[in-house]
């Protein structure tokens, strides 16, 4: 249920960010915590932690309390998955 509604928030989202010429993966919802992967530019934004944090992790929240924090997959973590 929780996750459900997190990628649907995700998804919300989407649109906002390839705007702006980025994009947002889900990775897995765990222990709380929302793991994303940021792609394209907005995977190098100086204001990358600005975006999670006031943006994406804010609008998940409101809609899924349970979430402690969204944290970013970088691509060399993520290609070593």
């Amino acid at each position: 249920m929780e996750e459900s509604k997190i990628k649907e928030v995700i998804e919300e989202l989407k649109p906002f960010l390839i705007s702006e010429g980025g994009n947002i993966e889900f990775i897995k919802y765990e222990d709380h915590v929302v793991y994303i992967h940021m792609l394209g530019a907005c995977a190098n934004c100086e204001m990358l932690d600005l975006t999670i944090k006031d943006g994406i992790e804010a609008a998940i929240q409101s809609e899924v309390p349970e979430v402690e924090k969204v944290i970013n997959i970088s691509q060399d973590e993520w290609d070593s998955i």
